[in-house]
């Protein structure tokens, strides 16, 4: 999104199959953009296997590894949906009486829109600033290893980002045709592993 990043009350990394959102909310923390870090998630069909003690424990594992003091972390390990996240990271923040006006929301670079439309709807009283891995296309695909993978899960983006203001899972974005025209040759393509039924 383009977000200039500066110092917030938290970070909340969310949840996924891709621990390189742990590394670049170690990044931030040791940056001083943050005093504390929230990392939430449990586990999907993409991370079961690769994470079985779940996201947002395995994301604590290596913010740890990357030198982040472990009393600087606090772990949501229920959440499924980047809603969840949301909602419950809040509540375990407010479980601490934590003040919250501000956050970094850390997320996989493609996810960077969706994760702030759902947390400007969820927790709207909080100054939300998008951040995550600073990547080109080519060089994410191949830290994750799968490009195929990389694509269907940016096209699920997309189609969230489309559909959810209307079910009222977020708020609306700005589409440009030529992104929306790329989405629908991508789902034309086959690229439609990770949609949702409408």
């Amino acid at each position: 999104m383009g977000h200039e990043v500066r110092p917030c009350s938290v970070a909340i990394g969310l949840g996924s199959h891709d621990l390189g959102v742990a590394d670049a909310t170690a990044d931030l923390y040791h940056r001083g953009m943050v005093p504390l870090i929230v990392f939430t998630g449990g586990n999907s069909p993409t991370t079961r296997e690769r994470m079985p003690r779940g996201e947002a424990e395995h994301y604590r594992s290596r913010a740890v590894e990357l030198g982040v003091p472990a009393e600087a972390i606090l772990v949501e390990p229920r959440a499924c949906n980047t809603g969840e996240n949301i909602r419950f990271a809040r509540a375990l923040l407010e479980d601490q009486r934590v003040v919250v006006r501000s956050a970094l929301l850390v997320s996989k670079p493609y996810e960077e829109r969706r994760a702030y439309a759902t947390a400007r709807k969820i927790w709207p009283e909080v100054e939300w600033l998008s951040a995550s891995a600073d990547a080109t296309f080519a060089t994410y695909a191949q830290t994750i290893g799968d490009t195929r993978l990389v694509i269907d899960m940016m096209v699920g983006a997309q189609q969230r980002l489309i559909m959810y203001p209307e079910q009222g899972f977020t708020v609306p974005q700005h589409v440009p045709a030529d992104v929306r025209q790329a989405y629908e040759r991508l789902v034309a393509d086959g690229f439609t592993s990770r949609l949702v039924a409408q």
